[in-house]
C-alpha cells in the first residue's frame, strides 16, 4: 500500500469519528511546495478558517501542539506566525546526523530566539509553524520565485508590519537527512534560495515604509548578507583557501588571534548549544568546512541566477526503509578523522565519488605536506585533518548509503 493510500485511510478513520478532516492531493508539482500551499489555501472550506498549521511529511507533532500555539495568535492580533522548534528522532543514526543536529541547534537556540526576542522576525522554517491566514494574504500569498518560499513569505509579511514568535520549549519530532546525497541537495537549496531572494528583495526592503530603519538593517545586513552569504564565503575561503595559501606563500603571516583564537571562540559558542556533542566539535569543524564549499557555490549561483538556481530536489528521508527491506547496513569508520558511513554492500561507483571534495583534498594535502617539510607554524596538523575530511566525504564515506 502506497503512502497516499495510507494517509487517505487514516483520514477516513478520523472522519468516521466525527472529526472534520479533508484529504486533498494534486496531480502536478507546479510551483513545488509554494504551489501546493497556494492551491491548498484556495479550497472553499478555508474561508471558514483563521489559522493554518504547516508540517512536512516526516514531522510528528504532539497532540497538544495547537493548544500551545493558537493562544499566542488569539492574544496578539499583530502576530502572524508561531514557530516551534525541531527535535530530531534520528540524530544518533550516524555521525553526520549528530553534526547536523549541532548546526541546527545553534540555528534555533541563537538565530531564531534572538530574532524573535529583538525584532519579532526570523525566517519561517517551512514546517512546524502556525500562520494567521490573513497575514499570508496580506503579504501576497505563497510565491514560487525562489526555492525558499517559506523565507520569502516571512520577509514579505514582516515588511507589512506583522510579527513572529518562536516558542523554544515546544518541540516537534522530525527526521534529519542521513544520506550525504540528500544532505548536499538540501544544503544547495538552503544556500542558493536565500541568496537569490536577497537579490530579488533588497530594493523592496530598503524602500519599505512600514518598518523601522533598524529592522531594515537587521534584515538586509544581519539576516541576509552576513548569515546567508558572507558566513559561507568566509568559512570556505578562510579555512580552505587562505590558511593553505599562507603555507605556500611565507611572506603572508596570519596572527594567532585571527588564525586560532577568534575562530576557536566562535566555534565553541556555536557548539555549546548541543552540550552532548561537545566532544565532536573537531569533527563538526571539519564537516562544516567541507560543506562550506557547496554552500559558497550555491550562494554564488543564487546571486548570479545561474542554471541550478531553481533546482528543487525533495530531501530524501529514509525513515525505517532499511529495516523494512531487512537489509543490515555495515559501518566503516575512517581512521583519520572518525567520520562514519553506513551503507549497503551493492552500489555504483559514480554514486559515491564527489570530485570537488577530492580536488580540494588533494590541494590541502599538498599544502599540509609542504608545511610539514618546510614550514614552522604547525598548520600541517589542521591541514592533514581537513584534507582527510575532504577525502572521506569525497569518497562517500559519510552518512547512510543506500544504493539505487
Amino acid at each position: 500500500m502506497v503512502l497516499r493510500e495510507l494517509v487517505e485511510l487514516e483520514c477516513k478513520k478520523w472522519v468516521a469519528k466525527g472529526v472534520n478532516v479533508k484529504y486533498e492531493t494534486r496531480n502536478n508539482r507546479n510551483g513545488y511546495k509554494a504551489g501546493a500551499l497556494r492551491e491548498g489555501l484556495q479550497k472553499q472550506y478555508v474561508n471558514d478558517c483563521e489559522f493554518v498549521a504547516i508540517f512536512d511529511a516526516d514531522f510528528q507533532p504532539e497532540t497538544d501542539f495547537l493548544w500551545r500555539t493558537i493562544p499566542y495568535l488569539l492574544d496578539n492580533s499583530e502576530l502572524a506566525l508561531v514557530q516551534a522548534r525541531w527535535k530530531f528522532v534520528n540524530a544518533d543514526e550516524c555521525l553526520m546526523t549528530r553534526l547536523q543536529e549541532m548546526s541546527l541547534d545553534y540555528h534555533f537556540t541563537v538565530e531564531q530566539e534572538v530574532g524573535s526576542s529583538t525584532c519579532s522576525f526570523f525566517g519561517f522554517n517551512g514546517t512546524a509553524g502556525v500562520w494567521r491566514i490573513r497575514a499570508i494574504h496580506d503579504a501576497g500569498g505563497w510565491k514560487d520565485r525562489t526555492t525558499v518560499e517559506d523565507m520569502d513569505l516571512a520577509v514579505r509579511a514582516s515588511l507589512k508590519g506583522w510579527k513572529f514568535l518562536f516558542v523554544g520549549d515546544l518541540c516537534v519530532k522530525n527526521e534529519l537527512p542521513s544520506t550525504f546525497k540528500a544532505y548536499r541537495f538540501q544544503q544547495h537549496r538552503w544556500s542558493c534560495g536565500p541568496a537569490n531572494l536577497f537579490k530579488k528583495m533588497s530594493k523592496e526592503i530598503m524602500l519599505c515604509e512600514k518598518v523601522s530603519i533598524w529592522k531594515k538593517i537587521y534584515v538586509i545586513y544581519s539576516f541576509f548578507f552576513v548569515r546567508k552569504i558572507v558566513a559561507h564565503w568566509v568559512t570556505f575561503f578562510f579555512y580552505c583557501v587562505i590558511i593553505p595559501l599562507t603555507v605556500l606563500i611565507p611572506q603572508v603571516h596570519l596572527p594567532k588571534a585571527i588564525a586560532i583564537y577568534i575562530p576557536a571562540t566562535i566555534t565553541i559558542l556555536n557548539a555549546i548549544c548541543t552540550p552532548r556533542s561537545l566532544h565532536l566539535v573537531v569533527f563538526w569543524i571539519l564537516f562544516e568546512n567541507v560543506m562550506s564549499l557547496h554552500r559558497t557555490k550555491a550562494a554564488i549561483i543564487g546571486l548570479l541566477e545561474a542554471n541550478r538556481v531553481n533546482e528543487w530536489v525533495v530531501t530524501e528521508k529514509l525513515g525505517n526503509t532499511i529495516k523494512q527491506k531487512n537489509i543490515k547496513p555495515w559501518r566503516r569508520r575512517c581512521g583519520l578523522c572518525g567520520l562514519e558511513a553506513r551503507h549497503v554492500v551493492k552500489f555504483r561507483l559514480g554514486e559515491r565519488i564527489h570530485m570537488l571534495e577530492l580536488l580540494m583534498g588533494v590541494f590541502l594535502m599538498y599544502c599540509a605536506i609542504y608545511d610539514f617539510l618546510f614550514g614552522h607554524d604547525h598548520f600541517f596538523i589542521y591541514l592533514f585533518l581537513q584534507a582527510g575530511a575532504f577525502f572521506v566525504m569525497g569518497f562517500g564515506y559519510v552518512g547512510t548509503f543506500v544504493s539505487n
